[in-house]
């Protein structure tokens, strides 16, 4: 019999992710609540409490604004449901740690939906990165902009006490977890965070200059929202070679086509001539269904997601931290 969800928050990713379980019928979505949602159907409930005592329902989806996502999911937990929450995991990673709590004590299972890391692209970089076939990483730089509009002041997202942070928790956040996907932590970290267009309370520029001093591996972000073109660029520099992947697929296909280009064999500098280079193209975003999949293979196992853990929510919440102590 396939586990039941309950879902909370029906707005853009409350329904992608509807879709996505009832695309791979893995589990069933038989409750849903949103008090705000205009799509409503016979599965809503007129309540929370409705929805997370359900002793039916075994897991439950967070699809909230950023500010609930830390008591939602403790209340989940508390009631012994499997969880899956959006990201951020929190506004802050004193948040992670109280809810690693929840989570130690009820022992379920608990994932976080950084879905970039699930694209079929990163895992490409990832194998190439830890099979060393480039040597070490020396450097990587993140671009990841996108553009906003006037209705963007009426969205919580624009509003701190919702949303915790601007352009940095909203979509930066995902580059950095690239990053430390690819790299490890980063111990030394500097940054300006700045509102240069928009004026409201949350940043819409990030620079950010980040080191792990113990890999010797540099990093830096710009993470916008004055992108009038929509970005995404991730450039991966080793010694031997190099990965740069331009464009990502998403459901706006506003950033381009997804491509990776792949150099290796370089020859001796100061020459530095690059001999061939592999492009690759990535046609599909299959990114949420391979989370729901692994997800449902943790539930099954009764362990730790390999991607998507608390830990790992914990150590990037801790960078997010560091960056927003510029502000």
């Amino acid at each position: 019999m396939k586990k039941q969800v309950g879902i909370i928050g029906f707005g853009k990713m409350g329904q992608l992710r509807f879709n996505i379980i009832k695309k791979l019928d893995i589990f069933k979505v038989v409750s849903i609540y949103d008090p705000c949602s205009t799509k409503k159907n016979k599965l809503f409930v007129n309540s929370l409490d409705d929805l997370i005592d359900n002793k039916d329902i075994e897991i439950i989806f967070i699809c909230t604004p950023n500010y609930l996502n830390k008591q939602l999911t403790i209340k989940s937990l508390k009631k012994k449901k499997h969880v899956f929450c959006e990201k951020p995991p929190g506004l802050n990673a004193n948040d992670i740690k109280q809810v690693i709590i929840a989570e130690k004590k009820y022992k379920k299972i608990l994932m976080y939906g950084f879905n970039h890391r699930h694209h079929d692209s990163i895992q490409k970089i990832k194998k190439i990165v830890d099979k060393k076939e480039f040597g070490r990483i020396l450097w990587m730089r993140g671009r990841y902009g996108k553009s906003v509009e006037t209705n963007f002041y009426k969205n919580w997202r624009s509003k701190k006490e919702y949303s915790g942070g601007g352009i940095l928790i909203d979509q930066g956040i995902h580059m950095l977890d690239i990053f430390l996907y690819l790299a490890g932590n980063f111990d030394k970290i500097q940054a300006t965070v700045s509102n240069l267009y928009w004026d409201l309370d949350i940043e819409d520029n990030v620079f950010a200059l980040l080191q792990n001093s113990k890999n010797k591996i540099d990093a830096s972000l710009h993470s916008t929202m004055t992108q009038w073109r929509n970005l995404f660029s991730l450039e991966v520099f080793l010694e031997k070679g190099y990965v740069v992947l331009n464009g990502l697929n998403t459901a706006s296909k506003s950033y381009g086509e997804e491509v990776l280009n792949i150099a290796k064999n370089r020859s001796l500098p100061p020459a530095a001539v690059w001999e061939e280079e592999e492009n690759i193209y990535f046609k599909i975003d299959n990114s949420f269904e391979k989370e729901i999949i692994e997800f449902n293979k943790s539930i099954i196992k009764n362990k730790k997601p390999m991607i998507g853990n608390s830990l790992e929510a914990l150590q990037l919440m801790k960078v997010v931290d560091k960056i927003y102590n510029f502000s």
